[in-house]
């Protein structure tokens, strides 16, 4: 496996990054490659901003979904690449799931890792795992998966299913500042969640959430209900359109919880998810 280390880099183009959008000939599988960054610290102003944006108490404690937010340029460097199978345009963040080994202070220098992984079929085109790791001293503390799907031909929007629990326990209101405020700490700037025009070239009649800002606002519910330790698996169904209402719905689980987000009008499911410790 090649490794590519970024501990020195001032941060990725965003010139980079949009030439990964862009239709080429590129490779048929994942690159055997490891993008990482050493000793990465916590700007605790940027981490304020998160918490706020997401709904997070303001504490030292990182939310389980800042680490994913620290390795973002790492990601982008990894799937921005010539050689990466697909183009950014046009994939789908359809699950994610975190384990938090241990809490992790605010003052701790992490090493991360990022790298792609188990390209497989799908019935509506191809699926692959971006797999993270956080580290501590040689300890791994924090692991995310991120699944993307890349679809073929036209299809639903989202795998709605059937979810429970029900019914909501929380009405939210999303408004649509949701889209840039979390672009401006995440640092996706992906134009479907942020400009009406960029979310209609792909087929949404407004912005869209991203689905990161929905699963750390399910935990920021949850916030000191959770053990120290414990996994928490989320699927990304239909597209919240800002701004929305919401139903927030979260049931005690064998070993957990389950919860669900759903659109307060129809009921149908935004987000579905577990927690187990």
């Amino acid at each position: 496996m090649v490794v590519v280390d970024l501990t020195k880099s001032q941060g990725i183009s965003y010139a980079r990054v949009a030439l990964g959008l862009l239709p080429r000939r590129r490779g048929t599988g994942l690159p055997d490659r490891e993008v990482v960054r050493h000793a990465a610290a916590v700007d605790r102003e940027h981490l304020a901003r998160y918490d706020r944006v997401c709904g997070f108490r303001l504490t030292d404690a990182l939310p389980a979904t800042y680490p994913h937010v620290l390795a973002a340029p790492l990601a982008m460097r990894l799937m921005s690449a010539a050689d990466f199978p697909f183009p950014l345009a046009g994939l789908v963040h359809v699950a994610n799931r975190i384990t938090v080994r241990r809490p992790v202070d605010a003052g701790s220098r992490l090493d991360l890792s990022v790298r792609a992984a188990d390209l497989r079929p799908h019935h509506r085109g191809q699926q692959f795992d971006v797999v993270i790791s956080a580290a501590v001293d040689g300890e791994e503390v924090w692991h995310g998966v991120s699944t993307y799907l890349r679809k073929v031909g036209q299809g639903g929007r989202g795998d709605q299913g059937d979810q429970p629990p029900g019914p909501a326990a929380a009405l939210w209101r999303v408004p649509a500042r949701v889209g840039p405020d979390y672009a401006a700490v995440s640092g996706d700037h992906n134009p479907i969640h942020t400009s009406r025009l960029g979310a209609r070239l792909f087929g949404f009649p407004r912005p869209i959430a991203h689905g990161m800002w929905s699963m750390a606002r399910c935990l920021a519910a949850l916030e000191g209900r959770l053990p120290a330790a414990y996994t928490v698996d989320v699927a990304f169904k239909l597209p919240i359109l800002l701004p929305a209402m919401v139903g927030f719905a979260a049931a005690r689980a064998a070993g957990g919880w389950d919860f669900t987000v759903r659109s307060a009008g129809s009921g149908r499911p935004h987000l579905a998810g577990s927690i187990t410790g």
